[in-house]
């Protein structure tokens, strides 16, 4: 069967709250997948950062099918043999001291909300039902009514209301703002280390340490939201490590499992997360064995095999790429490791018409906010691999496209 004919079955039983790129993959191996007519492509999105140790890393894949054959699901009612060790192993890994495995990163912001509430509530002695929580501009954190609530984004929010309230939104990057937005009751400020749907936009150096620094003379949470920057994208194992902090509570997901199955992580101190009484939040799925095993797995391989110090490497090696195009098209480029984004002025079109020019070329990007063009292989590339895609980058981002 042709590409065609999947879209369509896609057009004609699916909702319609997405829209693709007309490619139909059905194969993938390390940075490259292949679609249903068997064309390759060189993966620029790494499924959002999901698959940041490359399709089916084979270490990844055989630890899910030995789990898969013994023990998939328990649900949290009795205990199981995996959970624990994840424990062990992540939070020795973040010094984390407390962990809550759930699904999505969406799953994760909403647990982490609730827990910081509560921590306002027993441990600050915020008066109840009356705690802020503040957040930024352009903040992206998933897609359930409380989190697109505090969205500053139109489209994500249009014909979904009313939202919960007990959110302050303030502009991204500057400390100050943040001071200004404090009052008794707010007990958390949720922010992204760089903000990736929002086109790739990196604070200035130090901001974290500021806004750490604000938080802790004020006495609130600062929470980071790292389920995109995470586990290597940015050349770092968080992208907190850049300005030497380390937030009260991490939300991580994506990468956690390499792309295999579902699994997000809230990461806190014993203070926020100890919160939580038996019965009070929960999820059938959250810290299942097979998810845990696939962690454990998926995170020993980004040590193992080195692929933050590559992610570093090669971003540096990538970013200075694509700073040397000449391009009356580009507008900036920016990124931090392996995440980067290309902004283009808006007389270039649309991203969207770049993305599907390198689409015919063999690679896979993603066009955001319109007009960013957002770079982000597999943390396991390869600079002839990256030279490989600046032969088809650079010809289209000057308007020279191949014939």
């Amino acid at each position: 069967m042709d590409t065609q004919h999947f879209i369509d079955l896609e057009n004609r039983y699916g909702a319609q709250n997405y829209k693709p790129l007309d490619v139909v993959l059905n194969r993938g191996e390390g940075i490259w997948v292949w679609d249903v007519e068997g064309k390759k492509y060189l993966d620029f999105l790494s499924s959002y950062s999901a698959v940041n140790q490359g399709h089916c890393h084979p270490k990844i894949m055989k630890t899910m099918i030995e789990q898969a054959q013994k023990l998939c699901l328990t649900s949290r009612a009795f205990r199981n043999d995996q959970l624990g060790v994840f424990y062990e192993d992540i939070c020795n890994l973040t010094n984390s001291h407390m962990v809550l495995p759930m699904n999505s990163g969406a799953e994760a912001v909403e647990t982490v909300i609730k827990a910081a509430r509560k921590w306002g509530y027993n441990l600050k002695g915020v008066p109840q039902n009356q705690a802020e929580i503040i957040v930024c501009e352009n903040n992206f954190h998933g897609r359930t009514i409380a989190i697109i609530g505090f969205s500053s984004e139109m489209q994500y929010r249009e014909g979904f209301g009313p939202f919960p309230p007990g959110f302050k939104i303030i502009p991204f990057g500057e400390a100050r703002a943040l001071e200004e937005a404090i009052t008794p009751n707010t007990v958390a400020f949720l922010v992204e280390p760089i903000q990736g749907e929002a086109g790739v936009i990196v604070p200035p150096s130090g901001y974290l340490g500021e806004v750490k620094s604000i938080c802790k003379q004020n006495d609130v949470v600062l929470i980071l939201d790292e389920i995109q920057t995470g586990l290597g994208r940015t050349g770092k194992l968080l992208a907190e490590e850049h300005d030497g902090i380390e937030a009260d509570v991490t939300l991580i997901g994506k990468a956690l499992s390499g792309g295999f199955y579902p699994i997000s992580a809230i990461l806190s101190n014993t203070e926020v997360l100890g919160v939580f009484m038996p019965g009070e939040h929960g999820s059938t799925f959250g810290g299942n064995p097979l998810a845990c095993a696939v962690a454990r797995t998926a995170i020993k391989v980004i040590i193992e095999e080195k692929m933050i110090e590559n992610a570093k490497e090669l971003g540096d090696y990538f970013l200075t790429q694509l700073r040397e195009i000449k391009s009356p098209y580009i507008k900036e480029v920016r990124g931090k490791g392996l995440m980067i984004g290309v902004e283009l002025v808006p007389e270039a079109g649309g991203a969207r018409g770049f993305c599907e020019q390198l689409m015919a070329q063999g690679l896979l990007c993603k066009d955001t906010h319109e007009n960013v063009v957002r770079f982000m292989p597999p943390l396991v590339i390869t600079r002839e691999e990256i030279d490989w895609a600046m032969e088809k980058i650079e010809p289209i981002l000057t308007g020279n496209t191949p014939a």
